[in-house]
């Protein structure tokens, strides 16, 4: 145990009640749904994903079928629990990507309904969590909602997986590139994760696995998915993304990068860029902002290089950003609640705006060293 100004924090937990990941295991939904006792679910999807999964799910008995709109605000979530309502469903099935699937916990669990994620990209960690993360109508960051219940279960088809845009699974891995990061800050500062606890040995160690094999694993994904193909490689990649991080974050804590994430969808220019690739920028801010040794940089940057992760301002959409921009982002990153509170030291607007301007210096002078456009930078005798 560890004490806090409110006394003793008890290390905590979390998990979804099942995980299947595989070639196919979209077609398992109907005897998932069948164990949890529904007869009537609301299965939410859109157009894209009902093109992709539509076969699977007409083997679903008694399922009705609702549009997602596309953006995980207040505003949808209140439309579909309006359907959830009227059309009497007793269950909830989320399936697409990290929006879709907070959505539908966000219609689940305040309604007591059981709940069926159905992942068809690796892009978030989403899938096993408890909370989901609301934005605007304009895609916008405005708060966390919390639940305190996991998915009852969730399928992960990494066939389905493999035929999406490959953009998607390197998102995915920007974003499980944060959890060993931010789970190692929050264990010394041992403040409780999500979960309702401090850290757990078990949530640092799964953390530590999903960075190691995004590392290992992360480029042979992705030049599978490229081809459409299934590989160990993916398989360890999407269940990295998924499951390890997921597990990681939510009973191993968040931090700095995740806050910064946060503040950048501030910035209009940010919008066309995924969740996990804003992440990964900022998880460099994060190593900055905590003066991690420079080989450690190196290899997180030229990881990111490697695969296709933004490692500067310019590779999110904001290369032009003034500092004034900055303070911005760096003052919504420090709010009161903020994750970036995790770190084991306390962290103010200008600190962050320095970190992201080192990590955009560096991210871009070790992106022209690789490419061989300039020198290593001179060192003074």
């Amino acid at each position: 145990m560890a004490e806090n100004g409110a006394g003793p924090v008890a290390a905590a937990f979390a998990a979804p009640g099942r995980y299947i990941q595989g070639r196919g295991a979209i077609q398992r939904l109907g005897e998932v749904l069948e164990q949890l006792g529904s007869s009537k679910p609301l299965i939410l999807r859109d157009a894209v994903v009902e093109e992709i999964v539509g076969d699977a799910l007409q083997g679903v008995s008694g399922a009705f079928y609702v549009d997602f709109n596309g953006e995980c605000s207040p505003e949808e979530i209140d439309r579909v629990a309006g359907e959830a309502r009227d059309g009497g469903a007793d269950a909830v099935v989320g399936i697409g990507g990290g929006k879709a699937i907070d959505t539908a916990k966000a219609v689940a669990n305040p309604a007591g309904l059981p709940l069926v994620v159905g992942a068809t990209i690796a892009s978030t960690d989403a899938p096993t969590s408890s909370l989901s993360v609301i934005y605007t109508e304009e895609g916008e960051f405005q708060e966390y909602r919390f639940f305190g219940r996991n998915p009852d279960a969730v399928i992960v088809d990494t066939e389905i997986v493999a035929k999406a845009p490959v953009r998607f699974l390197v998102a995915g891995i920007g974003d499980g590139l944060s959890t060993y990061f931010e789970a190692d800050a929050s264990s010394r500062t041992r403040k409780p994760a999500i979960a309702g606890g401090s850290p757990t040995q078990a949530a640092l160690t799964l953390a530590r696995l999903c960075y190691d094999t995004l590392l290992e694993y992360g480029l042979a994904a992705r030049l599978a998915v490229e081809q459409d193909a299934v590989t160990p490689a993916v398989e360890r990649v999407v269940e990295a993304n998924t499951l390890l991080s997921g597990l990681g974050f939510e009973s191993g804590g968040l931090a700095a990068a995740h806050s910064i994430h946060n503040g950048l969808t501030a910035l209009e220019g940010t919008h066309d860029y995924g969740h996990g690739e804003k992440v990964a920028f900022g998880v460099i801010s994060m190593l900055m902002l905590e003066e991690r040794p420079g080989p450690l940089v190196e290899e997180v940057v030229d990881f990111c290089l490697e695969v296709g992760l933004p490692v500067a301002l310019e590779d999110i959409g904001i290369g032009d950003a003034s500092r004034e921009d900055l303070i911005k982002v760096a003052e919504l990153a420090c709010v009161e609640g903020e994750t970036i509170h995790n770190e084991p030291f306390e962290v103010y607007p200008q600190m962050v705006v320095d970190a992201m301007l080192a990590a955009d210096a560096f991210g871009r002078q070790r992106r022209a060293v690789l490419e061989g456009e300039a020198p290593l930078p001179a060192v003074a005798e």
